[in-house]
C-alpha cells in the first residue's frame, strides 16, 4: 500500500493523527484529510515536510 500518514508535531514529537491517506485539501489554515476508507480529518496547521518516498506528512499546528 502506498497511502501515506500524517503527523502533527507535538512537544518535538511527531504524532500520527490519521493514516491510509487518499487525498488531502488545504483551505484557509485548515487541512483537510480523507483516507482510503473515508474516514476525515481536519487539522488547523501548515505543512512542514513531506515524504512521498517515506509517505509521510509531517504538521506544523497554528497556534492562535
Amino acid at each position: 500500500m502506498c497511502e501515506s500518514k500524517a503527523y502533527i508535531l507535538r512537544d518535538g514529537k511527531e504524532e500520527m493523527i490519521i493514516e491510509g491517506i487518499d487525498q488531502f485539501e488545504v483551505r484557509n489554515g485548515e487541512i483537510r484529510f480523507i483516507n482510503i476508507f473515508g474516514e476525515e480529518q481536519k487539522v488547523n496547521a501548515r505543512i512542514k515536510r513531506l515524504s512521498l518516498m517515506e509517505h509521510k506528512i509531517i504538521l506544523k499546528p497554528i497556534t492562535k
